[in-house]
């Protein structure tokens, strides 16, 4: 006996139809949104061109977007009543350079989409429109948080989250491009996606002196080299290895002569946890730890400990969402775990207040090997589809009574 073919529910098929015909319409002028914004893009707390395009394109379809205080971040709801569900894309850019040799290629030097914001603006818009397309047949609100600053600490979720984007939200989505994994999947996790995330600097003071008399003075940057080395060596010894606790020092600046012990000195790093309870004890372990490090060398230790974002921590109900949004949109194949990873996400805060979940879009082309944070980075921008596929189907699902 030959297997009978499942169909599909009528619903399904329905949102399959609209999307079909709504993306054959719009899809290349999301494309031309999302190469727009990549080479124009602006960096944390500057968005304001963002923003307005943004604003510009949602109220082109007839819809109310209110920009945030600031001007540089969109609330938009779309529909009425209940129950609320909202979608999030972050704006900002990275401050580095872009070295594509693409048409799309950043205008604006030392600054470029190397964490593909552009790409989760696009669909962010593209399905929010997608959304309002269905008129009266929609059957609650969308809303759209288009939010500033996921770049830095503090973070622009937590400016949003002020300006009221979340009252009344019962659950909320977004997407994250990775490059490793291929377009056409998306990787899905219950709980921890993320680690929490904080910044450190540490700054450094002594008497100065010169080389040929580092016994006369402190030397600095050795007492610095101290603190990079021996700080994230410590940790390792002071915290259970399944927190997952790491430090690392990306900037370090001190002195400018060979021959002369500078007065003062910086590290700057970031603080990565997996375990929320470790977060919530590094600042004070990682500051007695610097100023123990230091005390032998005679120079004077300053520590500015910078509370960054919580991991994010995806809710199974939601990732149940978009699983069947994911098989419905794309097909069964489409879904894949992911790991945790030990990046920082703002898309954490809203997390704690309401529940939803972060997917990873697969933005990755055959044949190449590109990271986040790269000014290299680029993406399929089939993947911009998808994403809008994928997010509708979620929306729709979210307002389903079993939901």
């Amino acid at each position: 006996m030959s297997a009978v073919p499942i169909s599909a529910p009528p619903a399904i098929d329905a949102t399959r139809s609209h999307l079909d015909r709504w993306l054959g319409l719009h899809g290349e002028s999301l494309v031309q949104l999302r190469r727009y914004l990549h080479a124009h893009p602006e960096l944390s707390g500057a968005e304001h061109a963002t923003a307005a395009l943004l604003a510009e394109r949602l109220a082109a379809a007839g819809l109310s977007p209110v920009l945030i205080p600031g001007g540089n971040g969109v609330i938009c709801d779309i529909g009425e009543g209940e129950p609320v569900v909202a979608l999030r894309a972050d704006l900002d850019a990275l401050p580095l350079p872009d070295v594509k040799d693409v048409p799309y290629k950043s205008t604006v030097d030392g600054v470029c989409h190397a964490c593909g914001h552009d790409v989760h603006a696009s669909v962010v818009v593209g399905a929010g429109l997608a959304l309002a397309a269905l008129g009266k047949s929609l059957p609650g609100r969308v809303r759209l948080l288009l939010q500033p600053s996921e770049e830095t600490f503090p973070s622009g979720s937590l400016e949003v989250i002020a300006a009221g984007g979340i009252e009344g939200v019962g659950r909320i989505f977004a997407v994250h491009c990775d490059p490793r994994l291929a377009t056409g999947f998306v990787g899905l996790r219950v709980g921890p996606l993320t680690a929490a995330a904080d910044m450190i600097r540490v700054r450094l003071s002594g008497p100065g002196g010169h080389t040929a008399r580092p016994h006369l003075t402190a030397d600095l940057v050795g007492a610095l080299g101290r603190v990079i080395t021996e700080v994230p060596a410590q940790l390792g010894r002071r915290v259970d290895a399944r927190a997952g606790l790491s430090l690392v020092f990306g900037a370090v600046h001190a002195g400018v002569a060979a021959n002369a012990i500078p007065q003062q000195g910086s590290a700057a790093g970031t603080v990565r946890v997996l375990d929320r309870e470790a977060w919530q004890q590094a600042p004070e372990l990682i500051t007695r730890l610097v100023h123990e490090v230091v005390a032998p060398t005679g120079a004077t230790a300053e520590v500015e400990y910078t509370r960054g974002v919580p991991p994010v921590v995806n809710e199974e109900s939601s990732i149940g969402l978009l699983r069947d949004a994911a098989t419905a949109a794309l097909g069964a194949h489409s879904v894949t775990d992911t790991p945790q990873s030990m990046g920082g996400e703002d898309f954490s805060w809203y997390l704690e207040q309401v529940p939803g979940a972060m997917a990873r879009l697969g933005v990755g082309r055959p044949g190449e090997s590109l990271d986040l944070h790269q000014g290299s980075f680029d993406v399929d921008e089939k993947a911009i589809e998808h994403g809008v596929r994928l997010l509708v189907h979620s929306v729709l699902g979210a307002f389903s009574p079993e939901s």
